[in-house]
C-alpha cells in the first residue's frame, strides 16, 4: 500500500535533516516507521543511499565552486600579459591554499556541523542562536515551545563562559538588533550572489565562442547569455529534485573533464607548478608585486564563490553526502584544474585573459565548451536554490514580506520555489549581464559579496561554538583568528575595488536590506501595539456568557497573532456588530525558531473564560522550513485538536490525581497557569471553576488509559463531554466563518519624520504589495470576514 513516512533525526545532534519519503510498504506502516526512524538516528545511511545523494548534490550544490576556473585566472591577471612566471606559481599557491583553508576545512567540516537539524544558512544559524539566547526579537515565545522534540538546546553553568556570552547577548535589545542586522546583511548578500552568479557563470562560459571564433563580437555573446539566462530561470518551477537529477550528470562530466584537462596540461607544459604546494611562494608574491599582488587578490578570491551556497543549499542534502562529494569529486579536480591552467600559463603568459579556453587541446575544445555553458547553467542553480531557502527562512521569522512559497517535491522537505523572487532575481541578473558586459567587473562585484558573507558566517560561528557547542575558548580564539585573517584580507583586497563593479552587491543588498528590516521592525511595532491594546479578561467576563451580544449559530476563528490573551480586534468587532457566532476561536499561526514542529504538536488548545462563553484559543506552531497545505486540511486538524481537548478536559475533570495525566510532557495544575488579564495579572482566585487551564492538547498516554483512570467522577463528566462535542459539531456544520483583521499600521503624530517615512510609506507600501494573509491561510473567500482598524505605533 503506499503510505508518507516521516522520518526525524535525535534532535540532540543537529547533524541531520528531515525527509519525508515516499514508499511503497509491503509491512504494517508503524513497523515501517519505526524502522526508519532507528536507522536515521543511528546515522546508519545505506552507501548506496549516500552515494546517490552525493551524486546529486553535484547539480545542486556544487555547480558554482565548480565553474570558477572559468575566470580566475582572468580576474586575477585583467592585464593581457603576465610580467613573471613566478606571479603564476604564487597566485595558484593562494588558489591552493584558499581552496584547503575556505571551503574544505572551514566550511565542509567545521560549518556543516554547525546545522539547525540539517538546515543551513544565517538564519538556520540565528535559529540555533535565538533557541540558546532570548534574542528574539518577537517576544511571542511560550514555555511549552521549548519541550518541543525539534527544539533542542544546551544549558549552561552560570558562572561557564557560555552563560556569561548569553547574559551579555540578552543584556541590551541594543545587541539583539545588531544581531539580527548582521543576519540580514548575511541574507541580503546570498540573494546577491543569486543575481551576480548567473551572470558571470554563464557570461564567462558563452565567451568561449571568441576564442574559437573571433569574428563573433560581444553583443553577440551577451544576448545569448540573456537568452539563457531567460531559460534557466524559467525552469525553476520544476524543484530542485527534478533539476539535481537533470543537472547533475552535466556537472560530474564537467569534474571530470576539468581534472582530466588539468592533469594533461600538467604533463605537457610545466611538471614545476607543483611547487605551488609550498606557502614560500605565497611571500615572494606579494613582496615582488606590492599593491597590485594585493589587489589581485580580488581575483583569487573567486576560486572559493559558491562556498556560501554549499551551506544555505544543505537543507536539500544531508551533510555526510555533502563532504563526501566535495572530497573525492570536487576538490580533487578543482585542484587539477588549477594546476593545468597555471602550467600553460608558465608557456604562454599573454593568454591570461582566456587561459581556460585556450588551455583546452584543440581536438576536444567545442565538447568542452558546451559542457562548460552547461555547467555554467547548473552554477547559477546553486545560489538560486539558497536564495530561496534563506527567504523561506527569513520569510518564517518575520524579516521578509509575505511571498507565495510552492513545495516542489514531495520526497524532500526542504526544496522549495519563490516564484515572485525568482522572477525578481531574473531581471537583475539580466541588467547585470547587460549593463556591466564586462567580465571582470562584475568578477569585482561578486567577491564583494562572497567575501562579507563568508564574514557574517565566521561572527555567527563564534557564537554558535561558545553558546551551542561550548568550545572552549582556546578552540573559538584559533578558529576566530584563522577564519577573519584569510577573509579579512580578502575583504581589504575587494574594497580597493569598489568603483570597479563592487558597488553592485552593495548597492542590492542595501536595498534588500532596507525592506527587510522595515519590514521587521513594523511587524515588531504592531504587535508590541497588540500587546499593550489586549482585551481585559475581567470585561470579557463582565460580558457573560452571551458577551452582551446575539450569538448566532457557527464557529467564527478570530486570526490573531498574540499567543496569548484576547486580541484588540475582537472588541472591536463585538462593539461595532451586534451578533458574534456561538463558537470563538482564537487562531494564532506562530513560526519558531526550529525547522519543522511534528504534526502531532503542531497545536496548543486553551479554553478562555467559563465553559458557557464557548471561546477557546488554538496556537498552530510552525517551523521555518514548514508550508501551510493548500486544501481544508489546516482547518480539518485544528478542529480535530479542539475536539480532543474537550474530550482530554472532560476527563482530566474527574481525575483525583494529577499524576494520572500529563499533557506535552508536564503535569496540568489548574492553579499553575490561570488566565492573564490585560496586565499580566492572574485572575485564577476569581475564576469559575469549569475554566480550564489545559495548555496542550497532545498526551502522553492514550485516551483510552486515561479513561481507565478516571472513577465515578469522571462518568459523570461524560455527559457534559458529549453534549459539548456535539454542540460543537453541531457549531461547525451551520458555518465556520474567518475573521481576519484589516489593519492600517500609521506612525504616531509624534514620532520622528525617519520613523514615519519607514512606517507610512516603505511598510505601507510593502503590505500593498505583499500576499494578504487570507491568501497565506488559505481561506476561501465565501467564508472571510475582514475587520478593518488602524494601528498607531
Amino acid at each position: 500500500m503506499a503510505s508518507r513516512v516521516e522520518v526525524d533525526e535525535d534532535s540532540d545532534n543537529n547533524k541531520g535533516s528531515m525527509w519525508v519519503l515516499d514508499q511503497k510498504l509491503d509491512q504494517p506502516m508503524d513497523e515501517e516507521a519505526g524502522r526508519l526512524r532507528n536507522m536515521y538516528r543511528e546515522k546508519k545511511f545505506s552507501a548506496l543511499l549516500l552515494l546517490r545523494l552525493a551524486f546529486q548534490s553535484l547539480g545542486v550544490v556544487y555547480g558554482d565552486l565548480g565553474t570558477s576556473p572559468l575566470y580566475v585566472f582572468k580576474n586575477t591577471f585583467p592585464h593581457k600579459e603576465i610580467e613573471d612566471p613566478e606571479d603564476v606559481i604564487g597566485a595558484l599557491s593562494l588558489i591552493i591554499y584558499s581552496l584547503t583553508l575556505i571551503p574544505l576545512v572551514k566550511y565542509v567540516f567545521i560549518v556543516c556541523r554547525a546545522n539547525d537539524n540539517g538546515q543551513g544558512g544565517t538564519f538556520a544559524l540565528y535559529s540555533l542562536l535565538c533557541r540558546h539566547a532570548k534574542i528574539k526579537t518577537i517576544p511571542n515565545q511560550h514555555r511549552t515551545d521549548e519541550e518541543l522534540t525539534t527544539y533542542s538546546r544546551s544549558t549552561f553553568h552560570e558562572q561557564s563562559f557560555a552563560a556569561k556570552t548569553k547574559r551579555w547577548l540578552e543584556k541590551y535589545a541594543c545587541r539583539k538588533n545588531a544581531l539580527l542586522i548582521l543576519v540580514l546583511v548575511g541574507t541580503c548578500m546570498v540573494i546577491g550572489d543569486g543575481i551576480l552568479t548567473p551572470a558571470i557563470s554563464v557570461l564567462s562560459a558563452v565567451g568561449g565562442i571568441n576564442v574559437g571564433n573571433n569574428r563573433i563580437n560581444n553583443g553577440v555573446i551577451v544576448l545569448v547569455s540573456v537568452v539563457i539566462l531567460v531559460g534557466l530561470f524559467s525552469l525553476q518551477h520544476y524543484g530542485t529534485d527534478r533539476v539535481g537529477w537533470l543537472f547533475a550528470p552535466i556537472v560530474l562530466l564537467w569534474f571530470l573533464l576539468i581534472g582530466g584537462i588539468g592533469m594533461f596540461n600538467i604533463w605537457k607544459y610545466d611538471r614545476s607548478v607543483l611547487r605551488a604546494i609550498s606557502p614560500l611562494y605565497i611571500f615572494r608574491y606579494f613582496k615582488r608585486r606590492g599593491k597590485t599582488g594585493w589587489t589581485s587578490l580580488g581575483g583569487i578570491m573567486l576560486s572559493i564563490t559558491g562556498t556560501e551556497a554549499l551551506f544555505a543549499d544543505l537543507a536539500h542534502f544531508p551533510a555526510p553526502a555533502i563532504q563526501i562529494a566535495f572530497t573525492i569529486v570536487v576538490f580533487p579536480s578543482l585542484l587539477l584544474a588549477y594546476s593545468g591552467q597555471a602550467a600553460y600559463l608558465m608557456n604562454h603568459r599573454d593568454h591570461a585573459v582566456d587561459s581556460f579556453y585556450r588551455s583546452i587541446p584543440e581536438s576536444i575544445y567545442w565538447p568542452v565548451f558546451l559542457v562548460a555553458t552547461a555547467a555554467a547553467i547548473v552554477a547559477s542553480q546553486a545560489t538560486i536554490s539558497a536564495t530561496f531557502s534563506i527567504i523561506k527562512q527569513a520569510l518564517a521569522l518575520g524579516c521578509f514580506p509575505r511571498v507565495k512559497v510552492v513545495h516542489t517535491s514531495k520526497k524532500f522537505l526542504g526544496q522549495i520555489y519563490v516564484p515572485d523572487i525568482n522572477w525578481i532575481l531574473m531581471i537583475l541578473c539580466i541588467a547585470v549581464t547587460a549593463g556591466f558586459k564586462n567580465q571582470v567587473q562584475i568578477g569585482n562585484a561578486y567577491g564583494t559579496a562572497v567575501v562579507i558573507v563568508m564574514l557574517v558566517t565566521t561572527l555567527l560561528m563564534i557564537l554558535i561554538m561558545l553558546l551551542v557547542w561550548r568550545c572552549h575558548w582556546i578552540l573559538v580564539l584559533i578558529f576566530t583568528v584563522l577564519s577573519l585573517v584569510v577573509e579579512c584580507t580578502y575583504f581589504i583586497a575587494v574594497l580597493f575595488k569598489v568603483d570597479q563593479g563592487g558597488w553592485v552587491p552593495l548597492v542590492i543588498a542595501a536595498a534588500f536590506l532596507l525592506i527587510m528590516y522595515v519590514w521587521h521592525y513594523g511587524t515588531v511595532k504592531r504587535y508590541h501595539f497588540e500587546m499593550h491594546s489586549k482585551v481585559s479578561m475581567a470585561w470579557i467576563l463582565g460580558l457573560g456568557p452571551s458577551l452582551g451580544l446575539v450569538r448566532v449559530p457557527g464557529i467564527g476563528l478570530v486570526y490573531t497573532e498574540l499567543a496569548s490573551g484576547v486580541p484588540h480586534i475582537f472588541s472591536h468587532f463585538i462593539t461595532n456588530l451586534p451578533a458574534i457566532h456561538s463558537v470563538v476561536v482564537f487562531v494564532c499561526v506562530k513560526y519558531l525558531p526550529v525547522y519543522t514542529v511534528r504534526e502531532e504538536e503542531r497545536f496548543l488548545v486553551k479554553r478562555i473564560g467559563p465553559k458557557s462563553f464557548h471561546m477557546f484559543r488554538c496556537v498552530a506552531r510552525y517551523g521555518y522550513k514548514d508550508l501551510h497545505k493548500k486544501d481544508d486540511d489546516f482547518e480539518n486538524k485544528l478542529f480535530d485538536a479542539l475536539f480532543l481537548f474537550v474530550r482530554l478536559e472532560s476527563m482530566m475533570e474527574g481525575c483525583s490525581d494529577s499524576d494520572e495525566y500529563s499533557l506535552y510532557g508536564q503535569q496540568t495544575q489548574q492553579s499553575r497557569d490561570g488566565l492573564l488579564d490585560n496586565n499580566g495579572n492572574s485572575s485564577s482566585s476569581n475564576m469559575d471553576p469549569t475554566i480550564s487551564s489545559v495548555d496542550s492538547i497532545v498526551p502522553v498516554r492514550s485516551p483510552l488509559h486515561v479513561n481507565r483512570t478516571v472513577g465515578s467522577s469522571g462518568q459523570a463528566s461524560a455527559q457534559t463531554e458529549i453534549d459539548e462535542l456535539e454542540f460543537l459539531k453541531n457549531c461547525r456544520d451551520a458555518g465556520v466563518v474567518h475573521i481576519l483583521g484589516n489593519t492600517v499600521v500609521r506612525a504616531r503624530r509624534d514620532s520622528k519624520f525617519y520613523k514615519k517615512i519607514a512606517i507610512d510609506y516603505i511598510y505601507a507600501f510593502l503590505r500593498k504589495m505583499c500576499r494578504e494573509n487570507s491568501v497565506i491561510f488559505n481561506v476561501p473567500h465565501e467564508s472571510l470576514l475582514n475587520v478593518g482598524q488602524v494601528f498607531f505605533v
